[in-house]
């Protein structure tokens, strides 16, 4: 494609929706508890008080006009309060606080309201997601975040349902399943409110299925409409003729390996425009060779597409990676803003996604403006402004020309799901970047299976080399930022380096601060302007979710959710380990001037690494058992057996001793309730047995 096209169509409404517990009462008036309405989400702005929406306003700019926490006294910080989470899985939500309740969300989906002032918990909710869920998750089993709505909250469970409880009781009023639950779809995203209907789109790119986004009356759970985002069977009826026309891009049998393009997070809404913006993700599989014989653009993946919040109709798309073979997602943070560019005022869309470029788009068309390099890349040598298109080179193309190509960044982005911020004071956008390379090398004998990453790739070669010096020089290379960056004059402005890849999103205010937490556990405050490091507190855990900022009774509070997880800690191994405090303590902080709460002292964990039972296989044994592992197992338990510090470290397991201790988990499933489900359905004894001789093996190599 060349730059974003209008194309003049509509979306049908169509789809089936399972309503488990239909709303059987007309809604009342609104009440005092979580009374958000259309109004008051539109003019969030100017409610300096509260943060009503996941990005704290519709153009997501997650930046808080509270000023009374500052550069001068941010010294003063300290903790307030502090509530401990049940769950210790990666902790991703941003809460929001509506009138002195903070409405949060924890792994596993579980849903929190608590007093925003003291920390006192009101109620809790508890989906019950299935243990054996976890394994469809290709990112940890994390939850971003509530929606609310006329004394409603809304969350979307990991395994694929809406939920409206009532916010002053947490209780359910309805629930819809939004997903065939058949096939390897998540939820893990925070919904959106728009005039009245919830939004939710989906996970599972990487497992084989078919990316959409769907609106939910907010009242009664009922579909309203569906917008799915790549083209299904060509045999049959086109769901718009927006897909019919995006079917000419793909090639093959796409369809029956669901084609990918998950919008599993991002979403902006600009209320004057009525556009609502979505972010596009990766193919299902990630090579193009599979997937669509090396051919065509693939749209909508790897795209910003704009739609009629009503109706789902289609208005334009901007495609970021056009052919995606890298998962270079377009789901990254979405940010709406008013620019001065060239002495003319623009109504811009924002976005760092993965691939590395920073992207300014006219929010009215999807006119490309501006796209720089903010974070080391190498797989393209630019965006022509003219076409839209990357300058990609053709050594990139690892699926056509059968050779590794050792890319910057990789998988992980140049920027993942943890939120930017846009300052109104300094106008700056504020990065939580990462350099992380990867090898993408194709699998000829790649076929797709029920269970494992469906990447086409081969990832026993991709793995972390043993050689101590080249093991040293990759982990050399991997490195995590603060970044500034002034999206007018398309440059770094400052920079902070972390000691690890993996960290938190950011929040910036109108006390000229950036509060960012990282994977070492340290919260930390930056002059906006200058990056200077002002405060600081130890979380006593790594942290990967953004903080917000709210005011109850005149009170300025900061708070973050923190728990170390995702999916570099699950699937990172040693780049993982690097910089990282390597633990989780979930549990919610708030703080404000003058706090006088304190943590409880961390229980150290003084068990002795156990002594390694034999190794045993010959060469071929272990050869199988590394690519069986790092095709099912490793996106769980580390690349190469090391744990990051979120699931257990296989390496000091009792179960390896044993064979049929071994078996009874991997083959029989017998934790599938803690998300160890069987993989007798993919895995013979004898490969089984193969992992088990390369994990043994790896728990004898030096650490």
């Amino acid at each position: 494609m060349s730059a974003p096209r209008r194309l003049v169509s509509a979306v049908a409404a169509l789809g089936l929706f399972a309503c488990q517990q239909p709303a059987k009462a007309p809604v009342a008036p609104t009440p005092k508890v979580a009374a958000v309405d259309a109004a008051r989400l539109t003019a969030a702005s100017g409610d300096v008080a509260n943060w009503l929406t996941h990005g704290r306003t519709y153009d997501e700019q997650r930046y808080s006009p509270l000023a009374q926490v500052t550069t001068d006294n941010v010294k003063d910080l300290s903790l307030a309060w502090y509530v401990d989470l049940d769950t210790d899985r990666g902790q991703e939500a941003t809460p929001l606080v509506i009138d002195g309740v903070m409405y949060s969300t924890s792994a596993w989906s579980k849903v929190q309201a608590v007093d925003a002032a003291t920390g006192k918990e009101l109620w809790q909710y508890d989906p019950h997601v299935p243990g054996e869920t976890g394994v469809r998750a290709c990112c940890d089993v994390v939850n971003r975040g509530v929606a609310a709505w006329n004394g409603r909250i809304y969350v979307g469970t990991l395994d694929g349902r809406l939920v409206a409880l009532d916010a002053a009781t947490g209780k359910e009023v309805w629930s819809v399943v939004t997903v065939d639950q058949s096939k390897r779809y998540t939820i893990t995203g925070a919904p959106r409110i728009i005039k009245g209907k919830v939004l939710i789109g989906n996970g599972g790119a990487e497992f084989g299925v078919r990316g959409y986004i769907s609106a939910y009356d907010a009242d009664t759970g009922k579909m309203v409409w569906r917008f799915y985002t790549v083209p299904g069977d060509p045999s049959k009826p086109f769901e718009s003729p927006v897909l019919k026309q995006a079917a000419a891009t793909w090639a093959g049998e796409w369809w029956k390996q669901g084609g990918g393009g998950t919008v599993w997070d991002s979403v902006a809404y600009d209320p004057e425009l009525d556009l609502l913006y979505v972010g596009t993700g990766n193919g299902s599989p990630w090579n193009q060779r599979v997937r669509s014989a090396n051919t065509g653009d693939n749209l909508f993946l790897s795209s910003i597409v704009a739609l009629r919040p009503d109706t789902g109709e289609y208005v334009w798309h901007y495609q970021e990676t056009p052919g995606d073979q890298w998962d270079y997602t377009a789901t990254q943070h979405i940010v709406l803003a008013n620019l001065m560019i060239d002495g003319q005022l623009r109504k811009v869309l924002m976005q760092a996604p993965k691939s590395g470029f920073f992207y300014v788009l006219d929010r009215t068309n999807g006119k490309l403006i501006s796209a720089e390099p903010y974070a080391m890349l190498n797989w393209a040598k630019g965006v022509d402004l003219a076409t839209g298109r990357p300058n990609i080179d053709p050594n990139a193309y690892y699926s056509k020309t059968g050779k590794p190509w050792l890319a910057l960044p990789g998988p992980y982005g140049a920027h993942n799901w943890q939120p930017m911020s846009f300052s109104q004071q300094t106008g700056l956008v504020y990065i939580p970047a990462l350099d992380t390379g990867f090898a993408y090398i194709d699998n000829p004998k790649f076929t797709p299976q029920s269970l494992g990453f469906n990447l086409g790739l081969d990832m026993a070669s991709a793995s972390m080399p043993q050689d101590p010096v080249v093991k040293a020089q990759v982990l050399a290379s991997i490195h995590g930022y603060l970044k500034a960056w002034d999206p007018v004059a398309k440059k770094e402005v400052w920079h902070v380096s972390h000691e690890g890849a993996w960290n938190g999103g950011v929040l910036s205010t109108a006390g000229g601060l950036v509060f960012q937490g990282d994977a070492t556990g340290t919260f930390a405050a930056y002059g906006a302007r200058d990056g200077k490091p002002l405060w600081s507190y130890s979380a006593q855990t790594g942290v990967i979710a953004a903080p917000m900022s709210y005011a109850v009774a005149g009170i300025q509070y900061v708070a973050i959710v923190v728990g170390w997880g995702g999916t570099y800690p699950l699937s990172g191994g040693e780049l993982a380990k690097k910089g990282s405090l390597g633990v989780n303590r979930s549990r919610i902080l708030a703080f404000k001037l003058g706090g006088a709460a304190q943590l409880p002292a961390p229980k150290l964990d003084n068990a002795a690494v156990p002594e390694a039972p034999p190794r045993f296989g010959d060469e071929a044994t272990l050869a199988e058992g590394k690519g069986q592992y790092s095709h099912f197992c490793g996106t769980c338990h580390g690349d190469a057996v090391v744990g990051g510090g979120v699931v257990p470290d296989l390496r000091n397991a009792l179960a390896i001793r044993k064979a049929d201790s071994f078996a009874s988990i991997v083959l029989g499933g017998s934790l599938k309730d803690q998300g160890m489900v069987g993989f007798s359905d993919v895995l013979t004894p004898a490969q089984a047995e193969a992992i088990r001789a390369y994990v043994v093996g790896r728990a004898n190599d030096p650490r």
